[in-house]
């Protein structure tokens, strides 16, 4: 028989005083208790911005030398992490295989839960082996508690073979948090719900992966100002925003923008290039390969020619 946790311990997991007799309360009153709760969120990551933005640095490194972001998690921790991965290529025009993500369960486990396989350190470290982490690649394990045998496993493992290794949790002192180089401990304290961290937990976590990513890849130049500059046009609604973000950033007329855009094949980053600098859609595309897309390095380079 597996050996019975006390969980009473994790701040997660006790009861909230602010939240109680919550069946008795009106709708108003329920949605005042979140809101209220919520709100410190914000407040307990910026707590962690220090650990934030060295696992900024390390990841940022890593995807320069060709490395990749992979997140490990169960439950709603492996959602989360499979949400931002899936995020990072419409935003960023990133490569799928740059940000990738292991969720105990696989695919299944996304649209349902598989709760079973997150006990299990085996499958942790079987899931995580398949993609061959190594000394260029991040592994970010991703946990509420701190105690998920899979991701812990998954962690312990990656490490072993050279990877760098982050944990987000919400409780410190965690086995994740001592298993990898760095440990980014975001503590929102008791749930509304007692136990239920797709709460305070799981807002933490997204407000946590946003950064990491945001972070990296405005480090590695794509993103110009605050422009989301690396945008791939798949639609109208994108098409328009590639537009507009040419406009704010060059001062171009409309016309002169969608000219230029369809100069560049519908490359962002090659029109943005060619504005600002004045050069053919040949050397910006060549200067953006040099700098490896990053954008405001290439413009550097374009008006030193």
């Amino acid at each position: 028989m597996k050996r019975k946790e006390n969980l009473s311990k994790l701040t997660t997991e006790r009861p909230n005083p602010a939240s109680a007799n919550l069946d008795l309360k009106s709708s108003l009153q329920i949605a005042r208790i979140i809101n209220s709760e919520d709100a410190k969120v914000a407040s307990a990551v910026k707590r962690a911005l220090p650990q934030i933005a060295r696992a900024i640095d390390v990841i940022a490194n890593s995807l320069k030398q060709g490395g990749r972001l992979i997140y490990v998690g169960t439950g709603t921790s492996g959602r989360m992490g499979a949400l931002d991965s899936a995020e990072c290529p419409p935003t960023f025009q990133t490569d799928p295989r740059m940000v990738q993500y292991v969720i105990a369960g696989g695919l299944k486990a996304l649209g349902e839960a598989v709760e079973a396989d997150e006990d299990s350190r085996e499958f942790g470290a079987k899931e995580i082996a398949k993609k061959k982490p190594g000394k260029h690649d991040v592994i970010v394990g991703i946990a509420a508690s701190g105690r998920t045998p899979f991701t812990i496993a998954a962690v312990e493992y990656a490490r072993r073979h050279g990877a760098k290794t982050v944990a987000v949790i919400c409780n410190s002192g965690s086995v994740l948090g001592r298993a990898a180089e760095i440990a980014i401990v975001v503590e929102v304290g008791a749930e509304v719900v007692s136990g239920s961290t797709r709460m305070k937990a799981g807002t933490a976590q997204k407000m946590v992966l946003n950064m990491l990513t945001t972070g990296a890849m405005t480090r590695l130049g794509y993103v110009f100002g605050n422009l989301m500059v690396n945008v791939k046009l798949k639609n109208s609604k994108l098409a328009e925003r590639g537009v507009t973000i040419l406009q704010r950033a060059t001062k171009a007329s409309r016309q002169q923008a969608e000219q230029t855009l369809r100069s560049a094949g519908n490359s962002v980053p090659t029109a943005m290039v060619m504005l600002q600098s004045e050069v053919t859609r040949a050397t910006a595309e060549e200067l953006l390969k040099k700098t490896h897309g990053h954008v405001r390095n290439a413009i550097l380079a374009a008006k030193k020619l």
